[in-house]
């Protein structure tokens, strides 16, 4: 294998910024420090003012494969993940079939092993009645992610409203469960109120209708759910400021037994977007109005918020348009997370370590992932190369999507991912996709 040594670049890794050398070899890194003479043959990558990040680890995507692959595939979100500086993702469940057996779950997985660029895990799905098929994955606790929980609607047979079987999942579960959180019968009952009004409804009765109770209520179950069967839970794409509440307990990442994901799009769009882009950020949770955006930056940012995460879930154009009922919900997200947050950098918002640490080192944390999600020796070589000088137009020359499509058409990034490195190896330089490498399963380290 091809050995690379970056000289005299940026380091970006563990609340530091440090400049340097590293040596990659054999998938890892084999050696970091000032200076490094390496007698074997290398390439040599000068940093020339370059920033090296570790891989971003998205804990929230929707690659639609099976079943859906007229809007993504594995091997099409991959791509475009690795261009935008992930290097590994965890999938979601609700594909056709759903995948709420082990032997479908492991189709997932030998798929990915073909195709994907990015190294991969994939959430076990749950419905009412497949509770003890769901907990068999306490046998596979080390190589699956975690099991998902739909407490709102999804595609198919996913919604989890049993309390029996929640409470068997919540009191049996070896391993982390994720949730999304909202509440069935306030949506229900928001939808049919303001329906009687508006009887054509609107992109920006989204927010009104998906609101901060029907988050509230069900985050607040799936916590108390957590507390009393000390279960490991992790709720994914916090909305709402009211929620926030709930997450008052700031210890340290590794101590705490239920964490919480914000999205990118969260953090960036308001309900005052609707008006310009309308059923193109319709999305599941809504996004709200301008004060909740505002929350979340806070909480994120003092540790009440854990990760950041895109919840990419990709649809065709056709797909997003009126009437309210049939325009789908959901995002192409993927390849621009990183770019989102270097622009939020730019805007003196965030600092480039906190950016490594809520988009690699804990998300590692959090999921207890082998050997990723830092810049460390023995660690696998996920890295990205960032160019803090060089602004990025999205077009549609350059989405990578399968769908064809961006919320960011025509933004105008500050900055430029020049290269990505999957397991040691360059699958991103210069705006190609060296699809020739394919990604890791992810592993876990977990008791």
């Amino acid at each position: 294998m091809q050995k690379y040594l970056f000289k005299d670049i940026s380091i970006v890794n563990e609340g530091k910024i440090k400049q340097g050398d590293l040596l990659v070899s054999q998938h890892r890194i084999e050696k970091i420090g000032p200076s490094l003479s390496v007698k074997e043959a290398v390439k040599e990558i000068r940093g020339n003012g370059r920033y090296l990040f570790p891989g971003t680890i998205d804990d929230q995507v929707h690659f639609r494969e099976p079943g859906l692959t007229h809007k993504a595939d594995i091997f099409t979100e991959s791509r475009a993940a690795v261009a935008g500086g992930v290097t590994s993702f965890m999938e979601m469940p609700n594909t056709i079939p759903n995948a709420l057996t082990l032997p479908l779950l492991q189709d997932k997985y030998n798929r990915a092993a073909e195709v994907s660029v990015a190294n991969y895990s994939f959430y076990m799905g749950v419905s009412n009645d497949n509770a003890a098929e769901a907990l068999k994955v306490n046998q596979h606790k080390n190589d699956i992610c975690g099991i998902k929980i739909f407490l709102g609607s999804s595609t198919g047979n996913m919604l989890v409203d049993n309390y029996n079987t929640l409470h068997k999942l919540f009191s049996e579960s070896e391993i982390l469960i994720a949730t999304h959180c909202e509440d069935e019968h306030i949506i229900k009952n928001n939808y049919e109120r303001i329906k009687k009004i508006r009887p054509e409804l609107q992109a920006r009765d989204h927010p009104l209708i998906r609101d901060e109770e029907a988050c509230y209520a069900s985050s607040l179950m799936a916590i108390q759910l957590a507390q009393r069967n000390n279960t490991r839970l992790h709720i994914l794409h916090i909305s709402t400021q009211k929620e926030l509440a709930l997450f008052g307990n700031l210890a340290p990442l590794t101590e705490k037994r239920i964490t919480a994901e914000v999205c990118v799009h969260h953090l960036h769009f308001t309900a005052d977007d609707y008006e310009r882009l309308g059923y193109k950020i319709k999305c599941n949770p809504s996004i709200k109005s301008p004060e909740n955006k505002e929350a979340l930056w806070k909480a994120l940012l003092n540790d009440q918020l854990d990760v950041i995460a895109t919840d990419h879930a990709p649809h065709l154009l056709s797909e997003k348009q009126p009437p309210y009922e049939k325009a789908n919900a959901g995002l192409p997200l993927v390849q621009h997370p990183l770019l989102l947050m270097l622009y939020y950098y730019q805007q003196q918002k965030i600092s480039l370590t906190q950016i490594a640490q809520k988009m690699s080192h804990a998300v590692a944390d959090c999921f207890n992932i082998a050997d990723r999600g830092y810049i460390r020796e023995g660690y696998y070589a996920d890295l990205v190369l960032v160019e803090l000088d060089t602004p990025y137009i999205v077009s549609p020359g350059n989405i990578l999507y399968k769908c064809g499509w961006s919320p960011f058409e025509n933004f105008k990034f500050p900055h430029t991912i020049s290269a990505t490195f999957v397991n040691g190896q360059p699958v991103y330089e210069n705006g190609k996709v060296n699809d020739s490498h394919i990604g890791k399963r992810l592993t876990f380290n977990r008791q």
